[in-house]
């Protein structure tokens, strides 16, 4: 095994400790593969911060929008099935969506043509996140709503608001522009139209059970919450507080299933888990003899998939330059640009709580990296361990 030589790990262990010292993250977890191999793990800090409770090796962290590459691995192994056509009107599957309207000067037209599966993939469908505009308004409002009927006895479910997110505007014509929105929220409601099954079923059949991922999904049981970290936030006075609001539709204790299993954000899962899956990916679709994709599969997934007119939206996101974006994962297309120490084609995505993941299949090295602050994204932290690894090898 090629471990991490001892400068480098004392580095990252330093980094790591002086971040949370400095009161910008409560603890982390943070693995690097290399050739299939765990090269180096380690934990520091609290998974819950107010019982000083250590991170551990098991702690369970809400992975957000890193649930999202997830989603796409679910819809490419249907692709691969021959059970869709990238080119499917999302409305084949959900009605809703027959008939879009796009906002275009202030006012409602129609869209000149409908948003299909690949649309949603690259999020270049027109749906969004929220905003001023009418889509924007109309899925905050829905967003609002779904947190609203979360603890209710008619709480939505997953098909239930794709749907009614069909029901709205859309921000731009469907494949003219990128914006990063409720794209894979779609998708989910698709997997469950598709196949039949509840879409936690789907994962759980098609994905989580066969890679062994014993501690990833839509919620936790008694004993599997003992183990889930506690999100903290800055408190406004430069250290960390509480944070446990539901956020898009998300359960923050998951301590029941959910009738809105999102594609897009609702998976929990371990540094551990979380490494079959990547792993699962860095070797073209298989994990210990189990195949989940084909490489060709693997390989259109993790492959750049904006036209370059999609590409000058994607750029707007400054710190994901010299990137570009394909199957609801970032792709890294030009090292020099790039904000961060990597190699051409190096693939991941990040979760708003700060999950984070990278392969690089150049480098044959995944780096993952969990921690649970309020919008973090991928943090100062994140690169900067992120750096100190990629520069080693």
């Amino acid at each position: 095994m090629n471990m991490l030589k001892a400068r480098t790990v004392n580095q990252l262990h330093q980094i790591l400790r002086k971040s949370i010292e400095n009161h910008e993250i409560a603890g982390a977890n943070l693995m690097v593969i290399q050739d299939g191999e765990e090269v180096f793990y380690h934990q520091d800090g609290f998974a819950d911060l107010d019982h000083q409770s250590p991170m551990a090796r098991d702690t369970i962290f809400r992975l957000y929008s890193m649930t999202k590459p997830i989603t796409a691995t679910a819809i490419m192994m249907l692709l691969e099935r021959g059970e869709i056509d990238l080119f499917d009107p999302v409305s084949l599957y959900i009605p809703s969506f027959r008939n879009p309207m796009v906002e275009k000067d202030g006012a409602l037209v129609p869209a000149m043509r409908e948003i299909n599966i690949q649309d949603l993939l690259n999020m270049t469908s027109g749906l969004v996140y929220g905003g001023e505009n009418r889509a924007g308004r109309h899925t905050d409002a829905l967003f609002k709503e779904l947190n609203q009927r979360l603890h209710g006895g008619t709480p939505m479910s997953t098909l239930e608001f794709a749907s009614r997110l069909g029901e709205g505007p859309l921000a731009f014509e469907p494949g003219s522009d990128w914006t990063y929105g409720a794209s894979a929220d779609v998708l989910s409601a698709i997997v469950e139209t598709v196949s039949g099954k509840r879409y936690g079923e789907f994962l759980q059949q098609e994905i989580f059970e066969p890679l062994d991922m014993v501690d990833t999904g839509f919620w936790l049981s008694e004993t599997q919450r003992s183990r889930l970290a506690k999100t903290v936030q800055n408190d406004g006075e430069g250290r960390l507080k509480l944070y446990a609001d539901n956020h898009l539709g998300v359960l923050h204790q998951l301590d029941r299933e959910p009738a809105f299993e999102s594609g897009g954000a609702g998976l929990a899962s371990t540094i551990v888990d979380a490494a079959k899956f990547t792993t699962m990916l860095m070797n073209e679709g298989r994990l210990n003899g189990v195949r989940l994709l084909n490489p060709k599969t693997v390989q259109k997934m993790t492959t750049p998939s904006l036209t370059s007119r999609q590409q000058k939206r994607f750029e707007g996101w400054h710190s994901l330059v010299g990137h570009s974006y394909g199957n609801q994962m970032r792709i890294m297309t030009h090292p020099g640009q790039a904000g961060l120490t990597g190699s051409a084609g190096e693939y991941g995505w990040d979760g708003w709580l700060g999950a984070y993941f990278a392969n690089s299949p150049q480098d044959k090295l995944t780096f993952l990296f969990m921690v649970q602050k309020r919008d973090a994204g991928t943090l100062p932290i994140t690169r900067k361990l992120r750096n100190i690894v990629f520069s080693a090898i």
